[in-house]
């Protein structure tokens, strides 16, 4: 099936979830050139179509990359043929796509990843002006999930712009990396482990993770943390672990041995093979938008725990129910556990843990002890994951981009 030729515009390819899908995409439809904002690349992907807008890195300073929106769309209308479709990941670049259509015409398709409405997304209310400003004048927008979408809506969006479609994954591929060998990393399962995955920052609500893990330390001694993933949290979440008692690996610093308690081993372009080595798949995000890592997870066959966030992990793990709906105790839904949100708020070693804390302490408790209960998720994640794979995905993309 022949489509027109297509740019992708991201901020970046620093890691995270917008750019696995982006990378996944490319080859499958007909990309001319991949243009990016900022100049940090951790994926592999092919030098040729690589083109930057800027000298910007994720170091520059967000005010100043929030004010180039304008020279990064007149640049961009330079290197674009007329009439041709751009279609952009993630909130800044979304931004240039749509305005650099004042300079050149051409068919502006904007992948919007993140719910507008949650009220802790950091986003200040110049950027949410921006948001409701220049969405509507895209072409097409493809909201990741149907919470996604309803946020758009209520940002007076036309429902008769937005299509829903989910993040692919290469399901067989995932497994087969899920085989690798962990070489020096090992040593960490020689024990059970939890693992959480994603970047270092404040959406994903590691602390908490952190403080939970403590107390469970207590009844299950030979339990063991991984954490993947970088970010600006690192030196916040390495302190506070070590406050809470646990020696704590962190990858650029120590040597690795089955000491730890707790592993930051940092990013990792195969993070499958560590996440099908693990008892339990926890994910305690504050916000979200779909969340990448828990169909990876359930990809590799890991029974989940996760947080009725928006959004994404309901209509992943409870695609029955309704997907606006957030629960505050713990529900042992279809595909996996949904759990009680915590509040955006940072915290220390020393604060007792909170209702919700111990609700989670409670379940992980119970799915650590029934390897039962644990067989059963983890066939049912696997058979959710092929709901998401790659080729039926790209599918939908190829049709809406016709």
């Amino acid at each position: 099936m022949v489509i027109n030729k297509n740019y992708f515009l991201i901020n970046s390819l620093a890691g995270g979830g917008a750019e696995a899908v982006l990378v996944r995409l490319i080859p499958f439809l007909n990309t001319e050139k991949l243009i990016l904002l900022e100049r940090d690349i951790k994926y592999s992907v092919d030098d040729k179509l690589v083109y930057f807008l800027s000298n910007h890195t994720m170091k520059t300073n967000s005010i100043i990359k929030t004010f180039s929106i304008p020279f990064y769309s007149l640049k961009l209308s330079k290197i674009i043929e007329e009439n041709s479709t751009i279609i952009s990941f993630l909130e800044r670049a979304n931004m240039v796509n749509v305005f650099s259509k004042l300079f050149k015409k051409h068919r502006a398709v904007i992948s919007v990843h993140m719910d507008q409405q949650t009220g802790h997304l950091g986003l200040r209310k110049f950027n949410k002006y921006l948001v409701k400003a220049i969405y509507p004048k895209a072409d097409l927008i493809v909201a990741v999930s149907k919470g996604v979408m309803q946020s758009l809506i209520k940002l007076c969006i036309s429902r008769e712009k937005i299509k829903v479609i989910y993040n692919p994954y290469p399901i067989e591929e995932i497994k087969n990396l899920s085989k690798e060998s962990l070489g020096e990393f090992e040593t960490i399962f020689k024990h059970p482990v939890i693992i959480t995955a994603g970047r270092l920052t404040k959406p994903k609500g590691q602390w908490y993770l952190l403080r939970i893990f403590r107390k469970l330390k207590e009844k299950h001694k030979d339990l063991r943390l991984v954490i993947l993933g970088e970010g600006e949290l690192k030196e916040y979440l390495v302190e506070l672990s070590e406050k809470l008692g646990l020696k704590t690996f962190v990858w650029d610093r120590d040597n690795i041995s089955e000491d730890f308690d707790v592993s930051f081993l940092g990013f990792h372009k195969n993070p499958f093979k560590f996440m099908a080595r693990a008892k339990l798949f926890i994910f305690p995000s504050l916000w979200e938008g779909f969340p990448n890592v828990l169909v990876e997870a359930m990809a590799c066959g890991v029974p989940v725990v996760s947080s009725d966030c928006r959004s994404g992990p309901r209509e992943i793990l409870a695609p029955d129910t309704d997907f606006s709906y957030q629960t505050e105790k713990p529900e042992f839904a279809e595909y996996g556990v949904l759990m009680p949100v915590f509040e955006v708020k940072f915290k220390s070693a020393d604060e007792p843990l909170e209702e919700k804390e111990l609700m989670w302490v409670e379940v992980i408790n119970k799915m650590l002890e029934d390897e039962s209960l644990r067989g059963i998720y983890s066939e049912r994640a696997k058979q959710r994951a092929d709901d998401f794979g790659l080729e039926k995905i790209v599918e939908e993309w190829i049709e809406v981009l016709r």
